[in-house]
């Protein structure tokens, strides 16, 4: 399993379009076993989602996530969660150990930053 986390640097970022980068963690079991971290190579409508589709991501974790980005993640098979903050990789391990659920966060504008919902980890 490939897990993506909009970022920060090493944080979750609270919008998924405008984050600076997608740590990404490749996982056996419930072990992350490889990271690395992808610069975001710009936000446009429905771009993301099939950039991190084709990088072959199972799983994205952002703070909140536009409701466009999330039904294309739903089509593509991608498990989303949004509502987590703090460290990125804590995120991606709570998820593995089943800790992590979604809150349903949606973002309804691009202007916002604060206002995509609550958080949890």
């Amino acid at each position: 399993m490939v897990i993506a986390v909009a970022s920060e640097k090493e944080k979750v970022t609270e919008h998924f379009g405008h984050c600076e980068n997608f740590n990404i963690y490749e996982t056996d079991g419930d072990k992350i076993v490889k990271s690395r971290s992808v610069k975001n190579p710009g936000h446009r409508p429905g771009f993301l989602p099939n950039f991190l589709n084709e990088m072959g991501i199972n799983v994205i974790i952002s703070g909140g996530m536009g409701s466009g980005a999330i039904e294309i993640f739903n089509e593509k098979g991608i498990e989303v969660i949004t509502g987590a903050r703090g460290e990125a990789k804590i995120a991606a391990e709570e998820y593995l150990k089943g800790n992590l659920k979604s809150t349903g966060s949606v973002c309804h504008e691009h202007k916002h930053h604060d206002e995509c919902g609550e958080f949890m980890i």
